[in-house]
């Protein structure tokens, strides 16, 4: 197993928060106001991202919702306050620059990113570059949006950044010599897997460039829940067996990763269910309904996450500004 967390300050190892897998939202927020912090949380309008976007409004926040089609999303936030609507297309650098223009010429500082939006397993398709739609949605949308968004994050002196990641993890990590499916026959769980590590991966490297200006990062596993990320799957993959959580459960890692006081000084780690994870070993990783009780190696690597960094560099085009 390689261990190889060079510049981790925060071991990989559970601090015993006191929740655990039942733990919702609002509980995991333990009593924390927020007002006068702001928020922007991608997919914040369905499914666990709506659950994020609820409990930190709730307590006070401004949350900012991105969507590709604001009109459609604007009945699921319609009873939440302080919510913004935005449009933001991931898949579309154009849009990407769009929206953080506009945040950024707001002027505001961004106290908390909760990177959310995502899709799984949908048959080939490509981005306007030929990227993979997996990883340019799960993955380099949101390391374009962030870099972006890096002054607002400095701005706000003490800013967090959560990734969320997935039990996807299990099915491989990245392919640096293949990551668009160009020369490899397409599997839509592996290119899932890539996009979920590149996820925890992402919040390696970025914590390494962060700490220093009170950024922090982190990535979490929400758990398993019935939501339509799953629009793409078949009704036998629909069927898969095993303890599912509600959307109000799944969203209370990526709260308390943004929020609690517990996490002070620390980031670069893979969360679930309302805790660090451990890591464990890789095991036989076929079938669906595997649950993992931990991270696997390949995503809290140190060196993988500087190879997926200078990757993404060059397929954005984007660097973070110091």
């Amino acid at each position: 197993m390689n261990t190889d967390y060079n510049y981790k300050i925060t071991p990989q190892e559970p601090i015993r928060s006191g929740f655990g897998p039942q733990t919702t939202a609002r509980e995991a927020l333990d009593g924390r106001l927020l007002s006068g912090k702001i928020a922007i949380v991608t997919g914040g309008y369905s499914g666990v991202g709506l659950e994020t976007t609820r409990a930190l409004a709730e307590a006070g926040a401004t949350v900012i919702v991105p969507a590709r089609t604001p009109e459609k999303a604007r009945a699921s936030i319609a009873d939440i306050p302080r919510v913004e609507l935005e449009e933001l297309d991931l898949m579309d650098p154009a849009s990407i620059d769009t929206f953080a223009k506009r945040f950024l010429d707001s002027g505001r500082p961004l106290d908390m990113l909760i990177n959310n939006a995502g899709i799984m397993a949908p048959p080939l398709m490509r981005d306007a570059r030929g990227y993979e739609s997996q990883f340019a949605t799960n993955h380099l949308g949101h390391f374009q949006l962030t870099a972006l968004l890096w002054p607002a994050l400095k701005q706000a002196r003490s800013a967090r950044v959560v990734s969320v990641s997935s039990t996807g993890i299990r099915f491989g990590g990245v392919d640096f010599e293949d990551p668009n499916f160009e020369r490899r026959e397409y599997d839509k769980w592996k290119a899932y897997g890539q996009s979920k590590t590149a996820n925890a991966l992402f919040a390696v490297g970025l914590d390494k460039r962060g700490q220093a200006q009170g950024i922090r990062a982190f990535s979490v596993h929400p758990g398993r829940i019935m939501t339509d990320l799953a629009r793409y799957l078949s009704p036998e993959e629909n069927a898969i067996g095993g303890i599912y959580k509600t959307t109000e459960q799944g969203a209370a890692t990526s709260v308390w990763c943004a929020t609690s006081l517990l996490l002070e000084g620390k980031g670069g780690v893979y969360c679930l269910d309302v805790d660090i994870a451990e890591v464990i070993p890789a095991f036989d990783l076929q079938g669906l309904g595997q649950v993992l009780t931990g991270v696997l190696p390949w995503a809290v690597d140190a060196n993988l996450a500087e190879q997926l960094w200078k990757l993404s560099e060059e397929m954005t085009g984007v660097k973070f500004k110091s």
